[in-house]
């Protein structure tokens, strides 16, 4: 791709435009988003003035990246989550962790579970496979579906932001030369009161300014589940192993990296732990574990899993927009501009490095991309160069929680919870953007406190 540049006072301008445009698309004219969020692409591509070649190419590169991986998650985790619904097992755990936790705790336990399972596991494939079990309980309770899905939501970005094994403070630990052992001592710390504020407390606050039904999707697989009453129900065990069989690979394949008496399995523990290959592996259990002792041949249990992916179509396309949006917004030197005028401010280094990630969030999108941005813009600072191991790791959770927070509309993260839970960009933003928001403010928080303990 051929070099480009422009001086920041055009980028601000063309990004600036853009946004305005997008908003106005979606919010007032309610044009359908993937046009919406194409247009802003192009308008931004073209007002800063990148080639028509650049912007094409960039596009292509957009679709091509963020889909690679993403598109087979989705799918898998669609599927996985169609057979956890039709066999009765959604309503195994709904009932169990109702009978355990209580209808008022219910929440902290899905934010429990979700701060676990989002430590090894993709956002996206850990979205996917749970969020049934919010849905179930919500049906169940009659309440919004923002009481439970919020405190998941809240649990796994923070496993999936502040806790390695997780590409993005594994990326910014690994380029500020931190051992990560400090930065999950550090992120779980952090991030427990995280999980309590954003999650449980924000999502009770949410669900009753927010009536969200139970999806319509939900609602089609529980009517063809209902009609097979000659299965029998799967047991609390059986599910959870199957849930957390992808979980349990990857941190085979993690530990087999360094233990060395593991060294010689590495090979294969590296492929079965591959989030695609694990994710596969675990929907197969289901298949046969699940879905067929439910009383469903194989026919049945193929037809269901083929009916869950109507819906994945408008979910790929959304998030292909916003890597086509996040892509022109990086290849521009939006990003890079921004993460620079913050940088440059007269503050504690860890503030800092808050900023440049949150500045870079917002513009380009990506919390895996903002974080890697933020942290070659601060480990080029000379004065990092000095800092204690326990330093480092604060400002890599502050710069995973820039990254996490102010997700808005060229985010796919957005994109996909406004279609899981069939709502509107205003009501996504008043609760996803809000919990997103939340989460990174309270890690930036806590990061600061931490720098200036260990300081």
């Amino acid at each position: 791709m051929s070099e480009f540049s422009a001086s920041p006072e055009r980028l601000i301008l063309g990004a600036l435009l853009g946004f305005a445009v997008l908003l106005f698309l979606i919010i007032k004219v309610k044009i359908q988003p993937f046009i919406a969020i194409m247009s802003s692409a192009l308008i931004i591509g073209i007002a800063v003035g990148m080639p028509f070649s650049m912007i094409t190419d960039t596009i292509a590169e957009g679709v091509g990246t963020t889909l690679q991986t993403i598109a087979i998650l989705i799918g898998l985790g669609s599927m996985f989550g169609a057979i956890l619904q039709v066999s009765g097992g959604v309503e195994v755990i709904a009932d169990t962790l109702l009978k355990v936790f209580g209808e008022k705790r219910a929440p902290w336990a899905l934010g429990i579970t979700g701060l676990i399972v989002g430590m090894p596991v993709f956002f996206e494939s850990g979205l996917l496979i749970l969020i049934p079990v919010a849905f179930g309980i919500a049906r169940k309770t009659k309440k919004s579906v923002f009481c439970y899905s919020i405190p998941l939501l809240a649990g796994l970005a923070i496993g999936h932001a502040f806790v390695p094994p997780t590409p993005g403070p594994v990326l910014v630990a690994e380029m500020l030369n931190v051992q990560l052992s400090y930065v999950i001592m550090l992120g779980i710390v952090i991030g427990i009161p995280a999980m309590i504020l954003a999650g449980p407390v924000f999502g009770k606050f949410a669900g009753s300014k927010f009536f969200c039904d139970v999806p319509s999707s939900y609602l089609e697989n529980e009517k063809e589940s209902q009609e097979k009453e000659n299965g029998k129900r799967p047991k609390f065990a059986l599910i959870v192993s199957i849930i957390l069989l992808p979980l349990f690979l990857i941190i085979l394949n993690t530990l087999s990296s360094i233990i060395p008496f593991m060294a010689p399995a590495q090979p294969v523990l590296e492929f079965l732990g591959t989030p695609v290959i694990a994710l596969l592996l675990s929907t197969i259990c289901a298949m046969l574990f699940l879905g067929l002792p439910a009383g469903f041949n194989l026919v049945e249990v193929t037809k269901v899993m083929t009916n869950s992916l109507h819906s994945c179509g408008n979910i790929i396309l959304l998030i292909s927009g916003g890597g086509m949006l996040r892509f022109i917004l990086q290849n521009s030197g939006i990003g890079e501009v921004f993460g620079n005028f913050v940088g440059a401010l007269p503050l504690p280094m860890v503030l800092i490095a808050f900023l440049v990630a949150v500045a870079v969030r917002v513009s380009v999108g990506s919390a895996t991309v903002s974080m890697t941005m933020a942290a070659g813009i601060i480990a080029s600072m000379p004065m990092v160069a000095g800092l204690s191991q326990l330093q480092l790791a604060a400002l890599t959770i502050a710069i995973a929680a820039g990254g996490t927070a102010f997700s808005h509309v060229n985010d796919s993260g957005f994109w996909l919870s406004k279609s899981l839970f069939e709502v509107d960009e205003k009501t996504n933003l008043k609760t996803w953007t809000v919990m997103e928001t939340i989460v990174g403010l309270v890690g930036a928080v806590g990061a600061t406190i931490a720098w200036f303990i260990v300081s």
